[in-house]
């Protein structure tokens, strides 16, 4: 699993909601194509599409804002699992982020999923990142 292209990804995504873009554009990779879909079935974003340009395709992520002050939805976004020191976790350890209100998004061998639904089907994996 490339590393780099997933910090880039939760980068971008964290300097957009910063400066409140109601679009992101991301390098297209199966990794970042896989956490886009969570994100999305979680509520974090509310869509996505594909932009193929020749060789290279790209992600365009409508990012969710809540108010008249346009409160980002995404509050932090961090880095769990980085190249210097993979977390891995089995499910019966899996940690709950902020209690359940948040999510962690883990990397298993039947594909990335959220904390809760490897809790439900009793895999671990690498944690990936956290978000709340």
């Amino acid at each position: 699993m490339k590393t780099d292209t997933i910090s880039d990804m939760l980068t971008r995504i964290r300097n957009a909601n910063l400066s409140k873009h109601q679009i992101v554009q991301i390098p297209a990779t199966n990794v970042t194509r896989s956490i886009t879909v969570v994100l999305l079935n979680e509520g974090f974003i509310e869509s996505f599409e594909e932009l193929k340009n020749g060789l290279r395709s790209s992600l365009l992520l409508s990012l969710k804002y809540t108010g008249k002050e346009r409160t980002p939805l995404i509050k932090k976004i961090t880095r769990a699992s980085r190249p210097g020191l993979r977390l891995y976790s089995n499910a019966k350890k899996m940690p709950r982020v902020l209690g359940g209100f948040g999510t962690a998004l883990d990397s298993t061998s039947k594909g990335l999923m959220t904390d809760k639904k490897a809790r439900e089907e009793g895999i671990g994996g690498e944690l990936l990142c956290y978000i709340w």
